[in-house]
């Protein structure tokens, strides 16, 4: 009569701990990648933001200032014509990078659903070594 052991023995235990722990860690790594590239992206978003706005008042300033003062001048001298037309797309310029900066400043660089995850991971293998 052969015994069947039906419980498994230290060593197959340590074994599948051994293997439970390393697609734990390689599922943990993919969703810090996942998490970091999503924050990434929105980061990337936002400074292009920002660039699109010095762009955006480089050109506006380029191709309005000099139609608008030219339209001003025919009321007021040429110089303080000129003189508020840059103030205005100086303004508008300025909006638009206090704009992209508050964006890129509320990107969160930290994966929070990784760290969480992590936590909850090790006071699971807190418990299974208890």
């Amino acid at each position: 009569m052969s015994a069947v052991n039906p419980e498994p023995s230290l060593g197959e235990l340590f074994g599948k701990l051994t293997s439970d722990v390393g697609i734990l860690v390689r599922d943990e790594v993919q969703l810090a990648k996942v998490e970091l590239t999503e924050t990434a992206t929105q980061a990337a978003r936002a400074g292009g933001m920002v660039a699109g706005a010095g762009v955006a008042a480089f050109v506006a300033i380029l191709m309005l200032s000099a139609a608008i003062a030219w339209g001003l001048a025919e009321l007021m001298p040429i110089g303080v014509a000129f003189l508020i037309v840059a103030l205005l797309w100086v303004a508008v310029g300025g909006v638009l990078f206090v704009l992209g900066r508050q964006r890129l400043q509320a990107t969160n660089f930290k994966p929070e659903q990784t760290i969480e995850t992590v936590q909850e991971d090790v006071r699971w293998a807190k418990q299974q070594t208890n």
